[in-house]
């Protein structure tokens, strides 16, 4: 069925808005709050949910509020960062006449402040993920301008001994340096796998059920 043409009129006048350069910073700046708000869904959404029902107890209404709540505020942080540092990108390139590289660094510096400054579980799981690669992407920009002399053999296997070599030190003598969520999923592995009862709770679940 063809569209009213009042409908076609409007989508005519907005799609030759969008085509506007005038306007292009103010529309990336809103596409990039929905790209934002999306992308921290189908992130956090999945993710939610496999660590809501493996490790939350509670009612079924209460861990889908749970889920529900760590998906909003992922897709709202994510979504409201993506805004303040595109808009404040365009805002140093206009008052400069031009784009340097530490507007980049700005921008995501204010942002980050701004959005990911609240010390919760949700910002700090985003943040300790950006980390990573991060110092994966420093030691890379810095073996390519020279900084650091490249390596003769594949440090990768000594990276990886000493980072599972740490993380089970923590684990297992200061726990409670170690992210939430680490702890519940390194506890699962390490200490649940220590107890069992019978063949219930050694093959079919991790504990025994309540009833038992």
């Amino acid at each position: 069925m063809a569209a009213p043409p009042q409908l076609r009129t409007l989508l005519l006048a907005i799609n030759a808005l969008l085509r506007k350069r005038r306007y292009h910073a103010a529309l990336s700046m809103l596409k990039g709050f929905r790209n934002g708000a999306v992308y921290g869904a189908k992130i956090r959404a999945p993710h939610a949910l496999v660590m809501t029902f493996l490790f939350r107890s509670g009612s079924l209404r209460e861990k889908l509020w749970a889920i529900l709540q760590a998906t909003y505020t992922h897709s709202r942080n994510l979504a409201s960062f993506v805004f303040t540092y595109k808009g404040l990108c365009a805002l140093q390139s206009h008052l400069q006449g031009e784009t340097y590289q530490v507007h980049s660094f700005v921008a995501a510096f204010l942002g980050g402040v701004l959005v990911f400054g609240n010390n919760n579980n949700i910002n700090s799981q985003i943040n300790m993920y950006l980390m990573s690669r991060l110092l994966f992407a420093l030691c890379r920009l810095g073996v390519g301008k020279g900084y650091i002399p490249e390596p003769r053999w594949d440090p990768f296997p000594l990276f990886t001994g000493l980072l599972w070599g740490l993380v089970l030190w923590l684990f297992e003598y200061h726990r409670p340096t170690l992210q939430p969520s680490l702890q519940s999923s390194m506890t699962y592995l390490y200490e649940d796998s220590n107890v069992w009862h019978d063949l219930s709770d050694f093959l079919i679940y991790s504990k025994r059920r309540p009833s038992e």
